[in-house]
């Protein structure tokens, strides 16, 4: 085992939501290509999970706000 990384990572480009068991503060980030593949991934997750919608990114940056 090593030490934890300082630098924090940066984001690919894409489709961006956030999955969270119902409750919980922590979440895992999941990225898309497309739009309507976030979309997919949404609607397949939302029954069980709760879901945070970050936006696209690109160059590292956040273009469109959480809805």
């Amino acid at each position: 085992m090593g030490r934890p990384a300082t630098k924090p990572t940066e984001l690919r480009d894409g489709f961006y939501i956030e999955i969270r068991n119902r409750g919980s503060k922590a979440g895992v980030k999941i990225r898309r290509d497309t739009e309507a593949q976030m979309l997919l991934a949404i609607k397949e997750y939302e029954p069980s999970k709760d879901v945070v919608v970050i936006g696209e990114v690109s160059k590292g940056k956040i273009l469109s706000g959480t809805k």
